[in-house]
């Protein structure tokens, strides 16, 4: 009877020290992703927030788009999801303003896509003012509207705290994973960019914790 109950212990212990190798090691602060510089406000105070910042013009964000489109299908309840643009520059503030102007008009659903397309596919140089508008334009949208919008104060507006929010987060490139305004990753930090995801996953979990 001893013997049997020794043989079941350790078997009870040879399965849960294989199940802990198995078992992924928790992610680590600094290692996979760090804490933002400041801590930034948030759009959704009853929600854990994420939020990717981008530019049009940079390939990883582009690359990263139909993972980002696939992690969004299974958000909980109390999980958003928004873009912000980084401005780093001066340079990257005319595609920022096209991002405010397209979400100021409506656009965003019809023409986030093929602006990204249209400047990595067709390696176009939609950088300027002058361009995007000649872009939306070829895209049944006036191009004097467009220009408008662009230079509203309410898209002014917004750029301006998008490169505020550049600055405080500490991030050093796009694209960059923000969660609820603390913890900040991407695919440097996270390993590759298949595994940001999971890291998010990670720290959207401990805050609901």
């Amino acid at each position: 009877m001893r013997n049997m109950i020794k043989a079941a212990l350790f078997l009870f212990v040879s399965a849960v020290s294989l199940a802990s190798f198995a078992m992924p090691l928790a992610y680590v602060e600094d290692v996979h992703y760090k804490k933002t510089e400041q801590l930034l406000a948030t759009n959704s105070q009853n929600k854990i927030e994420v939020v990717e910042m981008f530019f049009y013009g940079c390939p990883h964000c582009f690359n990263l788009e139909s993972t980002v489109e696939e992690w969004k299908k299974d958000l909980p309840d109390n999980v958003s999801f928004r873009y912000v643009p980084a401005v780093f520059k001066d340079t990257w503030a005319p595609l920022a303003k096209a991002y405010y102007a397209m979400e100021k008009m409506d656009l965003l659903d019809r023409l986030h896509s093929p602006l990204f397309e249209a400047i990595h596919f067709e390696q176009r140089r939609i950088y300027t003012e002058e361009a995007i508008a000649g872009f939306m334009a070829e895209h049944g949208v006036d191009r004097d509207d467009f220009m408008d919008a662009m230079n509203s104060f309410a898209v002014k507006t917004a750029v301006n705290k998008a490169k505020k929010m550049t600055d405080a987060s500490g991030i050093s490139g796009v694209p960059a994973l923000i969660v609820n305004g603390k913890y900040m990753t991407g695919a440097a930090l996270a390993g590759s960019e298949e595994e940001i995801f999971e890291v998010v996953d990670f720290l959207v979990q401990s805050e609901q914790k």
